[in-house]
């Protein structure tokens, strides 16, 4: 079992940044495909970007491609989103998610095959 915990959410003006980041505690940090979601109000939740456990392969939706970048780090167990160039359409609700049982170099994009999810962490993008 892994826990998780996301911050950096806040509040952003149009064409800034935020760095979200999600610390894991539990089993084997390298033992997990990682990935961030979101859920606006009214929405479902959907991918924003995904990492496989070596770190190498990556997943990006494609509103997000350029702008957003996904990093793990297996000393610290922890996975950052770096994101830039925020636009009001970002504001949401960000969950950081593991999943289990995948190979190496495996991107996981299912949502319903994370089995371990945080808290979340509100982004708000003013115009």
């Amino acid at each position: 079992q892994v826990q998780l915990v996301e911050s950096g959410g806040g509040l952003v003006q149009a064409g800034g940044s935020l760095r979200l980041s999600c610390a894991a505690s539990g089993r084997s940090f390298s033992d997990y495909a990682m990935g961030w979601f979101r859920q606006a109000p009214g929405k479902e939740r959907e991918l924003v970007a995904a990492i496989s456990r070596s770190g190498g392969p990556t997943s990006y939706t494609d509103s997000v491609k350029g702008r957003f970048t996904i990093s793990r780090d297996g000393a610290k167990n922890t996975v950052a989103l770096q994101m830039n160039s925020l636009k009001p359409e970002d504001t949401a609700v960000y969950y950081c998610a593991a999943g289990s049982g995948f190979f190496w170099d495996t991107v996981v994009t299912r949502p319903n095959a994370y089995s371990y999810w945080g808290q979340g962490t509100q982004v708000t993008v003013s115009s």
